[in-house]
């Protein structure tokens, strides 16, 4: 596994991830499919997040079965099992809406979004993600979870700017596909993310609802 490399894009999903997008060509010449067939990443990510429910469980003083469910629930639910329903849901959506028309110089069957390729999408705008809300949430939590408007601001934008991170590059991996068209309608949920992050600026913690539920 090539630790360097998956650091190297770990890196660079958070400054300018555009870039990470052009290493599927290489495997498309290489290896004739898109998906990255390295799972250093997916192992980076994993061992992140347990690290992450070691952080928050000693902030709650969980007990080690505690410890083990938080993780568990951290890495198999909310990373694999979340990020494969929304690859399916994208892979789906993109091979029935955004595919370009075949032409007499296309290969119909190589130009479909593969679901590896789609679960790859989801595993790079999750690290993102990871560090807004599972750890840079960890230290803010004693602030953003008070009953003060500036607190609720503070928290909701963060979650606003996580998920509308997460949306932004899942658009880019979709769209540095080139038999994809309309790439550009991944990029709707947008419009309800800030239209609901408006509304919750009346009065609805989002950091403080989440984290209650979460830790119940």
């Amino acid at each position: 596994m090539d630790w360097e490399l998956a650091a190297w894009q770990l890196t660079w999903l958070c400054i300018a991830p555009k870039r990470v997008y052009r290493n599927v060509y290489f495997h498309k010449e290489t290896k004739n499919y898109w998906a990255r067939d390295d799972p250093a990443i997916l192992i980076l990510i994993s061992a992140c997040l347990v690290v992450s429910a070691i952080a928050w469980s000693f902030v709650h003083s969980y007990d080690t079965p505690h410890i083990i469910r938080l993780a568990f629930l951290m890495v198999f639910r909310d990373f694999l099992a979340v990020g494969a329903l929304i690859a399916t849901c994208l892979w789906f959506v993109s091979n029935k809406l955004l595919l370009q028309p075949p032409t007499a110089y296309s290969v119909e069957e190589s130009n479909k979004v593969e679901w590896a390729y789609a679960f790859d999408v989801h595993t790079n705008a999750f690290f993102p993600l990871y560090l807004s809300l599972y750890l840079a949430q960890l230290f803010l939590a004693p602030v953003i979870t008070k009953d003060n408007w500036v607190c609720l601001w503070v928290g909701n934008s963060l979650y606003l700017a996580s998920l509308a991170q997460y949306t932004y590059i899942t658009y880019l991996g979709f769209n540095a596909l080139p038999f994809l068209v309309r790439s550009e309608l991944l990029l709707f949920p947008l419009l309800p993310l800030f239209v609901g992050y408006l509304i919750s600026l009346l009065g609805f913690n989002v950091s403080k609802h989440v984290l209650g539920a979460y830790f119940s």
